[in-house]
């Protein structure tokens, strides 16, 4: 908590405090007095129960690989853009011989078999009773109960090791581990009349259709950003979309939706992988976060390679519900995606007080991004209360959302409204209480808390790393399911359209001969901040509070803003000639795109009466109940 003051300073290489020996040979590495709130004690587990425990080694040069990703993704730096390789990234991670060697020894002494389930090494698996578990780490295992689902959890309170592998073995998860399962949350949206298309051509970027103050199609992303429709072109592009939760989108669907509202662009289409069993199967019910993810990917992100990983529920890393199988998953890859969006997460509180977990998963991303991947989150739905709105914490501290606050990828936040375009107030953001501020942020970071002065005084941890990092809209945007529009809001909605921009991006890059852009942070924080548009109305409430006020420049609410596709074509090119005629019709007159593209626009007239009331239901407090953040508790 902010308290404690609990902040991991060196990120890839968690540093564990002195812990307290139970005698020459053992070592207590963990403990946990109380029971974390939500959770209940149950009674002893069986002791024939299987356990599937996950060992983390200690990687030998994390902190090696952390200067790696800043030097890569750094535009001041010589080495920008030069991304490592596959291999000399598992090199940085994988643990030394002497480790493996060690930590086998021990299990083997045990009678034990480990599996390696990780690229570089760095992660063993085992199943064992919970009566050899006890044993093996001095632990007491025990039934506990997640109150909000009445879902069970095994875990202990405390387990030691060996002291001989204090230095080899970081952490045994699950044990005292307590974090609230993934949940599969109803959306709440509004049905609304699926727009179609018309003869009536698109406006420039300057007389935005009002009706995309009432509800959001591509057409109005496009105009507001200035996204362009041409269709991408370069080879070896890619965006990868992650589900969860049984999660997944239909085909027809998303063809329904691109005739009605992306007529120029229908015939986009995706494919769909599996990690840990998930659902592959796109000619069934297509379910609203999936859809919502695809459609406002495939139908920004013209003509991108496009992949939907659907994770299931035979996860290998418990409670993460597969957010460490998917990103190990991906790291096995030869080409790993260059853009990877999602719309899940956790509350950070959970990991708080057992931060390695986070940390290690953190790293992960960091790994992906020095190989050239773009990571976004979006940051969640529930402003300074978490991902999602709620009362526990009145009067208490901000609880921020995970992943956001790791500080190796980019975090999506909301706004809503174009005249003017404002914070929308579910977006969650704040400081982490786990991982401390990066330098990329410390300019921009102390420039707000300058001007917020001593409003929420105690409730949050100044030296945190501050999330969100950039924003789109996130209300009541169109989706087809089924044949029936909905208008579905969240910052769920972001982050695919955040994603979206910069996988075009990535096209005109790679076009020029150029690299993709990576791990965005240190550029967006540097010279990118003037490409977006600064937000400077609304606020995040939550915890019984206004939570933070969006302010001129960087804040918690919007980050930097909502994205300028042209200046930022601009900025990663050198030329916003170099779109080739990517520019959209929001920037100029040319009569050929305003026919093809701006069909959606009229066709949003058309239909605003059937869907303003939806909207202003949506607008007037309900929007922040789509969390499309499903993980997020």
């Amino acid at each position: 908590m902010v308290a404690a003051g609990l902040l991991v300073l060196s990120l890839f290489a968690l540093a564990l405090g002195k812990p307290l020996s139970l005698d020459a040979d053992r070592l207590f590495v963990r403990s946990q007095v109380d029971v974390p709130r939500g959770f209940s004690y149950v009674g002893k587990a069986s002791a024939e129960k299987t356990l599937n425990l996950r060992i983390a080694l200690v990687q030998n040069n994390a902190t090696g690989l952390e200067a790696a990703l800043y030097d890569v993704s750094d535009p001041k730096s010589e080495n920008y853009g030069h991304h490592l390789s596959k291999s000399e990234v598992e090199a940085m991670v994988a643990p030394t011989a002497e480790t493996v060697e060690k930590v086998k020894a021990w299990l083997n002494k045990n009678n034990i078999t480990a599996e390696t389930i990780s690229p570089a090494g760095d992660w063993l698996g085992i199943n064992i009773p919970v009566s050899k578990a006890n044993a093996l780490l001095n632990a007491d295992f025990n039934e506990y109960t997640y109150d909000k689902t009445n879902t069970t959890a095994i875990r202990t309170l405390a387990y030691s090791i060996p002291e001989t592998l204090k230095d080899h073995l970081a952490f045994v998860y699950p044990t005292t581990h307590f974090i609230p399962p993934v949940q599969k949350n109803t959306p709440a949206f509004q049905a609304v009349q699926l727009p179609r298309a018309s003869k009536r051509s698109r406006s420039k970027r300057a007389a935005v259709p009002a009706e995309c103050d009432q509800q959001i199609t591509p057409a109005c992303l496009q105009a507001l950003y200035n996204i362009p429709t041409t269709p991408a072109s370069a080879k070896g592009n890619s965006l990868a979309v992650s589900g969860f939760g049984n999660e997944i989108p239909n085909k027809d669907d998303l063809t329904e939706f691109l005739a009605a509202l992306r007529p120029d662009a229908k015939d986009g289409t995706f494919t769909a992988v599996s990690v840990d069993n998930g659902i592959t199967n796109t000619n069934g019910q297509g379910t609203v976060e999936a859809s919502l993810d695809i459609q406002y990917t495939v139908g920004l992100a013209t003509n991108v390679p496009t992949t939907f990983v659907s994770v299931g529920n035979q996860n290998q890393d418990g409670d993460l519900s597969g957010f460490l199988d998917i990103i190990n998953a991906l790291l096995a890859e030869d080409q790993p995606p260059l853009v990877l969006t999602t719309s899940f997460g956790f509350n950070e509180l959970a990991f708080v007080n057992q931060p390695d977990l986070a940390v290690n998963l953190c790293n992960a991303y960091g790994q992906l991004g020095a190989r050239g991947t773009s990571i976004l989150f979006a940051s969640g739905d529930g402003g300074v209360s978490g991902p999602q709105a709620s009362d526990a914490c009145d009067g208490q501290e901000f609880e921020p959302t995970f992943p956001s606050g790791c500080p190796f990828l980019t975090s999506v936040g909301s706004t809503q409204g174009i005249s003017p375009e404002v914070a929308a107030d579910f977006s969650s953001g704040g400081f982490s209480n786990i991982f401390a501020r990066p330098a990329y942020q410390d300019d921009a970071v102390a420039a707000y808390l300058d001007k917020l002065g001593n409003t929420n005084a105690g409730l949050f941890q100044k030296e945190g790393r501050a999330f969100p990092d950039v924003s789109t809209q996130g209300v009541n945007f169109i989706v087809d399911i089924a044949g029936q529009g909905q208008g579905v809001s969240g910052t769920s909605a972001s982050s695919p359209t955040f994603a979206s921009i910069v996988a075009l991006l990535n096209d005109a890059l790679l076009n020029a001969g150029k690299s993709p852009l990576g791990f965005l942070n240190p550029l967006i924080y540097s010279s990118g901040a003037s490409a977006f548009n600064d937000i400077t109305e609304g606020s995040n409430p939550g915890c019984g509070t206004d939570g933070f006020p969006a302010l001129e420049g960087w804040d918690p609410v919007t980050g930097f803003g909502t994205p300028d596709f042209n200046k930022l074509l601009t900025l990663v090119t050198g030329s916003a000639a170099a779109s080739s005629g990517n520019s959209t019709a929001t920037g100029s007159d040319n009569s050929a795109d305003d026919s093809a593209a701006g069909n959606s626009t009229a066709t949003a007239t058309a239909t605003s009466s059937a869907s303003a009331t939806s909207t202003a239901k949506a607008a007037s407090g309900h929007k922040h109940k789509h969390h499309a953040n499903k993980g997020q508790n």
